[in-house]
């Protein structure tokens, strides 16, 4: 006689196969990763100290005191504190578009993370968009704090100009996190550390990004440093947040910049040492 299962007996177990979740989606691949690197990137300390906290001893530090002088030049007429916002806006974008990804990439190769991460189902596309992703996420932080901070010290931007000083900033941090992957993916990590260090000094003193290279430098010197991208993005943002206009030469000089940074990068980056 053929039996049959009593009514209401539970059903077999499910096989390991089926009772496994299915596979993530490259999608949420890429946001988790992002998630894990914006963390990692918002509670790294010395990150912290050269993305936010030096561009806002920049911001204070240059709106008490009267030097120098921007009453003159393309900027007279205008508020102190209006043409110096953008400039440390610009500077925090290069602190963390560039610095930090060039000493994070490079120690990522030594430590074999880089190596690691592009074997899994994530991919090396996908690593690369997430870290662009939580490069940008920071970047919004940053713009947020010290734009209140600005506020609070009297800048008021035009709402006409932010749109433009959106493209102006995904331009810089495409960039600059370009430029972070030439020097992060193929030097020694140590090389890099004190490099990225150094160009941040040399920029954000001379490079134009923290005040209009016209009213720091000769005409000559100027003319040249005016092609550099730190003082491109600086430019960029002075023009949309003070003016509220897209200067298409600094747009132009920084798409440049990005195009020839993700070439080299492209064929020099290493995944390991």
């Amino acid at each position: 006689m053929t039996g049959t299962a009593p009514t209401g007996s539970a059903p077999p177990p499910a096989s390991p196969a089926s009772a496994a979740s299915p596979p993530a989606s490259p999608a949420r691949r890429v946001l988790a990763q992002a998630g894990f690197e914006t963390r990692g990137l918002l509670s790294h300390g010395e990150q912290l100290v050269v993305s936010l906290v030096l561009p806002l001893m920049a911001l204070v530090a240059l709106a008490l005191v009267p030097y120098p002088d921007l009453a003159t030049g393309p900027w007279a007429g205008r508020e102190r504190i209006d043409v110096l916002t953008p400039g440390v806006l610009a500077l925090a974008v290069m602190s963390t578009a560039f610095t930090g990804q060039a000493i994070l990439l490079a120690f990522e190769r030594r430590w074999g993370v880089l190596r690691l991460l592009g074997t899994t189902p994530l991919g090396r596309g996908g690593l690369l968009l997430a870290k662009a992703l939580s490069v940008l996420v920071v970047i919004a932080v940053q713009l947020i704090v010290l734009g209140g901070v600005a506020a609070l010290l009297g800048w008021r931007p035009g709402p006409g100009g932010l749109l433009p000083a959106a493209v102006v900033v995904v331009l810089g941090a495409a960039a600059f996190a370009l430029l972070a992957a030439c020097l992060g993916g193929t030097l020694r990590a140590e090389a890099v550390l004190a490099l990225a260090n150094l160009v941040w000094v040399l920029l954000a003193a001379g490079g134009g990004v923290l005040l209009p290279v016209s009213s720091m430098l000769p005409p000559a010197v100027a003319a040249v440093v005016g092609w550099l991208p730190s003082a491109a993005l600086g430019d960029g943002l002075r023009a949309a947040l003070v003016e509220g206009r897209l200067a298409v030469v600094p747009a132009l000089v920084l798409l440049a910049w990005a195009l020839v940074a993700g070439l080299v990068a492209r064929r020099a980056l290493r995944w390991s040492d």
